[in-house]
């Protein structure tokens, strides 16, 4: 499993996936949980209360895996003599 987070190029992916889909959560939570909250079950909108808690989250982990894998790749650009 860790093997996953060696490479850095797969990292960043995965950052941007957890940006991307955190931002989606958070749309949806809110539209949910405040634009049709008149609309819902009392479990879909606790649900919905939820995704604007986890989107948040999802965004904050996929900016610092993208600070890590930029950091990475560009220690590894020095090693190797490529200057940006």
């Amino acid at each position: 499993m860790y093997d996953f987070f060696e490479d850095s190029y797969r990292v960043l992916t995965l950052s941007h996936v957890l940006l991307v889909g955190g931002l989606g959560m958070l749309m949806v939570g809110i539209f949910l949980a405040y634009v049709f909250d008149d609309h819902l079950n009392l479990p879909t909108l606790v649900g919905a209360h939820g995704m604007t808690i986890l989107g948040p989250t999802a965004i904050k982990l996929g900016y610092v895996m993208r600070l890590i894998a930029y950091n990475r790749i560009r220690l590894a650009a020095q090693e190797h003599g490529v200057s940006h």
